[in-house]
């Protein structure tokens, strides 16, 4: 009976041929490196907390790193010259204490490596250990690829451009800004790219998969990395080792893939080494790690969820641009002059408990503020609201202890290109930039 060729094979008694020097060094190395990344690195170990990453406090995503801050800290200020203070409310996952944090993982698998090769310098192959580390990257891979897509399926990653993002200058935004921008105007490619990466994942969980998964993974996670580097997106440490994971798990493929993409030679099956000697041990193995996958996706799946429900609560009943037509400050008619910093250009309504104003400079300010039928709250500032038309209102009360006045009137939002253009088979005259 033939074996099927993506089938894991058990392990064998007889006697493996010895590693190449290079090949056992550089795998303790790999063992040691990519080992503890995954085990200490935010994120990848928070991904398999499943749906119960919703009642964990926001802390838990980032307790490896507060743990060693003392660490991080020292080593920075005395060895880099850096401040390593960890940020923990920040978003970026580009931190200097997680650069100085990936220095000191770097340091301490060279030390690890070159001890591990002194002392077990007459181990000829790790084969066993092999098969386990390869499943440990894998498992860690897919988990990332699943959490990734689950936010790109359920578009939260990069949500339709809010209102605010409307007005603003296109030379005023970060690069990372435009990329946002970008892939949220188009949730089409962002669902496209949420597939292949959970396509990806499923793949890498199942043995019988896996190399598939692995490559699909790579592809990705390439365009990922291109886009952190060339768009100054904050999480270039995470896509960089998920890069090199994926590499990881190709490595013992790469003769095979090499015979049958580049030389054109006959190959033998892309096997995943096995975890164990006997079949069924193998197959009990291969079902945890699909449950495993089963579990990583569905708490991903359910925490999207929860966070794009609570994005798209029914809007407001002020929902839109408005645009101040009018304004008065103690009885004076304030002109719209963009040297009246305090006069208000726009008033941008996109969520029921916040605001945006934007000054006659065109910046945007963007708070907090409670939002009903007859007031509008904001720190210090108390209005009435007088709705005279759907497209009209009138504002009054107090803004920095002035009694103010406003006459708004709401924009058409299908006015945007942005807003109102769909996808079209037939373009005579394509809205592109004119040459300069």
């Amino acid at each position: 009976m033939s074996v099927n060729q993506a089938t894991p094979q058990p392990l064998s008694t007889e006697r493996s041929p010895a590693w190449h020097l290079l090949t056992r060094v550089a795998f303790r190395f790999c063992v040691a490196y990519f080992g503890l990344f995954c085990l200490l690195f935010v994120q990848i170990m928070f991904a398999f907390t499943g749906i119960f990453r919703w009642v964990l406090p926001p802390s838990a995503a980032v307790w490896q790193m507060h743990t060693l801050s003392p660490t991080t800290e020292w080593i920075g200020h005395h060895i880099f010259g850096v401040n390593a203070t960890l940020n923990p409310n920040s978003r970026s996952g580009d931190q200097a204490a997680m650069w100085v944090f990936t220095s000191i993982l770097l340091v301490v698998a060279l030390a690890a490596t070159v001890i591990w090769s002194v002392v077990d310098r007459r181990r000829s192959e790790y084969r066993r250990l092999c098969s386990w580390f390869l499943a440990f990257v894998r498992i860690c891979l897919g988990g990332q690829m699943l959490f990734y897509a689950a936010i790109k399926v359920i578009p939260v990653q990069m949500p339709s451009p809010s209102l605010a993002s409307l007005l603003r200058p296109f030379g005023q935004l970060s690069l990372n800004w435009v990329l946002w921008l970008q892939v949220g105007s188009s949730q089409p490619y962002e669902l496209a790219l949420g597939v292949v990466e959970l396509v990806a994942g499923m793949l890498l969980f199942w043995p019988r998969t896996a190399t598939l998964g692995a490559l699909l993974a790579l592809t990705s996670l390439a365009q990922v990395f291109l886009y952190n580097m060339t768009f100054d997106v904050s999480v270039k440490i995470l896509a960089f080792h998920l890069l090199c994971l994926a590499l990881v798990v190709l490595a013992p493929q790469a003769r095979r893939l090499a015979n049958v993409f580049v030389l054109q030679r006959p190959s033998q099956p892309a096997t995943q080494p096995a975890l164990f000697s006997t079949p069924r041990a193998n197959k009990a193995a291969t079902a945890i790690q699909i449950g495993l996958a089963v579990w990583v996706l569905v708490g991903a799946l359910t925490i999207s969820w929860l966070d794009w429900s609570h994005d798209n609560r029914p809007k407001p009943a002020l929902y839109g641009i408005w645009t101040v037509t009018s304004f008065t400050r103690d009885g004076v008619i304030v002109p719209p002059l963009t040297t009246q910093r305090d006069r208000w250009q726009r008033l941008i309504i996109d969520e029921p408990d916040r605001l945006s104003v934007q000054r006659m400079d065109g910046v945007i300010v963007t708070r907090a503020a409670v939002i009903d039928a007859q007031t509008i709250t904001l720190n210090e500032v108390a209005l009435t609201i007088d709705r005279t038309a759907s497209d009209r209102l009138n504002l009054a009360g107090q803004v920095q202890r002035h009694h103010v006045t406003m006459t708004l009137r709401r924009l058409d939002l299908d006015k945007f290109p942005l807003r109102r253009d769909r996808f079209h088979w037939v373009q005579e005259y394509p809205d592109i930039p004119p040459d300069e």
